[in-house]
């Protein structure tokens, strides 16, 4: 049964707006700033975002890279450089990132080291969607536009004319892996690289073709390219392709990537980019925007204001971002970041409960209870696969925050009459969860035993934020 939802009233920005579940005459997508909170440091946050060009809930997101390799803060608006063009599944820079790895177009004498490489750039040739990104990079003299689906994307590089022009694969440090396939046109890779762990078995292997021939091909280890082999395995792998360009010359490239193997990658990429070209691709991605910024309109405000709201909305359709992905039967199969083994069913990762369940995951029972359904689906799965429900996902158990607030992200969708999913099992990992420490402190509750006893956590016996767990338990037992 289809619910209809025809007002909500929300406090905005100190008015009182009018929020209707119906389309709009103006395309919302193009009232998003993706640039919204990315004047941001670590000693000052302005909300501490990036530009994430990718569709909503995708496994894969692109962004602009300023900031040096490993660094949580990957876009700050006030850097006059780029590094590169990474993929990222980064939901906040506190938590930082995994299985990033980076593309960087040059001209010239052949840069792969991070700072040699970047580019100057200037935000007034600087154009940032949510589909779409594109930036000339002045140091190089070219331009680089980028689009992108679920698992894949599309790079558009326009070159001047040069015997020298190339494209700088970098699969950052923590351990990677390189090979250059000169006559498929093709580059396959994996990133080891991840900021919270254990993660067994964890990697993230990538495809990338070429539309052009390569003139020249090198891997490349730290900073010393390779002359004798295009397969490399080292700390830090990379790979270099040129070109001889004419000026204005577009070179096309595609990429995608899994978290399964190399051959899952190339499916998600034909799967998804098919014999699409780059514009194709844009106004698919430009489409599922619109339909899904779609279901909320904003009457009453000023156009900044409605602006405003729409780019705040563009934010919470992130996380947490799916790790699933179609095998070659259209099955929905997994990588457990658990056990480290290929499973069947829904998994998502890049959220904790601990802000989330407040907000978002009330907000998406009522306006998008489809993707929350999978969400509890993946939820049965990571209790199958670890044991206990995340209470922050980064891809697997991350020890930060506190309580046991996955009992009120399963509470809440099904209170609000979701069903269709094995919530027995659900209620079995509540009640686990409720009763018993974990390994980590973040799951499970830390001083469970004096909170069923007493019915409090004292501030005396070695348990750090005593009080606040114990309003958390409670809230969670009422839940429950």
């Amino acid at each position: 049964m289809r619910k209809y939802f025809p007002c909500l009233f929300l406090f905005f920005l100190g008015t009182i707006d009018t929020v209707c579940a119906q389309s709009t005459s103006t395309d919302p997508v193009e009232l998003v700033n993706p640039l919204m909170g990315t004047a941001s440091k670590p000693s000052l946050s302005n909300g501490n975002t990036y530009p994430a060009i990718a569709v909503p809930w995708g496994m894969n997101f692109w962004t602009p890279q300023t900031g040096k390799m490993g660094d949580g803060w990957a876009y700050t608006y006030d850097a006059d450089k780029i590094r590169g063009f990474k993929q990222t599944h980064q939901p906040s820079p506190w938590m930082n990132d995994y299985g990033q790895f980076s593309i960087m177009p040059g001209t010239g004498k052949i840069k792969i080291n991070q700072d040699e490489r970047a580019s100057w750039f200037s935000h007034k040739s600087e154009i940032v969607k949510p589909y779409y990104y594109s930036v000339y990079l002045a140091d190089a003299d070219v331009t680089t536009e980028l689009t992108t689906t679920e698992r894949a994307a599309q790079f558009q590089f326009t070159f001047p004319k040069t015997d020298s022009a190339f494209v700088v694969v970098d699969a950052f440090d923590k351990g990677s892996y390189i090979k250059i396939l000169p006559k498929e046109r093709k580059i396959i890779g994996y990133s080891t690289k991840y900021a919270r762990g254990p993660l067994p078995n964890f990697k993230n292997y990538f495809v990338i073709y070429f539309d052009q021939p390569f003139s020249l091909s090198h891997a490349w280890h730290g900073n010393t390219l390779a002359k004798d082999t295009l397969e490399l395995q080292s700390k830090h792998a990379g790979a270099v392709v040129g070109f001889k360009t004419t000026k204005g010359q577009q070179i096309h490239m595609q990429v995608a990537s899994s978290f399964i193997s190399f051959e899952q990658a190339d499916i998600n990429l034909k799967r998804e980019l098919a014999k699409d070209s780059f514009d194709a691709t844009k106004e698919k991605s430009r489409s599922v925007w619109n339909a899904t910024l779609s279901k909320i309109k904003v009457e009453g405000g000023t156009p900044e204001q409605t602006k405003t709201f729409y780019s705040s909305l563009y934010r919470t359709l992130f996380f947490p971002n799916k790790l699933y992905e179609l095998d070659a039967n259209q099955q929905i199969v997994h990588w457990s970041p658990y056990n480290g083994k290929t499973l069947p069913g829904y998994m998502f990762a890049g959220t904790g409960f601990w802000d989330t369940f407040r907000a978002l995951y009330p907000f998406l029972n009522l306006m998008y209870p489809s993707i929350n359904k999978e969400m509890q689906q993946g939820l049965i799965n990571d209790y199958k696969e670890g044991g206990w429900l995340p209470e922050w996902s980064s891809p697997g158990y991350a020890n930060i925050m506190i309580g046991n607030n996955s009992a009120s992200v399963v509470s809440d969708a099904y209170i609000k009459g979701m069903r269709g999913y094995d919530i027995e099992t659900l209620y079995e990992a509540l009640k686990h969860g409720a009763n018993n420490e974990g390994p980590i402190t973040a799951v499970g509750r830390a001083g469970v035993k004096y909170y069923n006893e007493i019915g409090y956590v004292p501030y005396d016996v070695k348990i750090n934020e005593n009080a606040a767990r114990t309003l958390e338990y409670a809230y969670d037992d009422f839940t429950i």
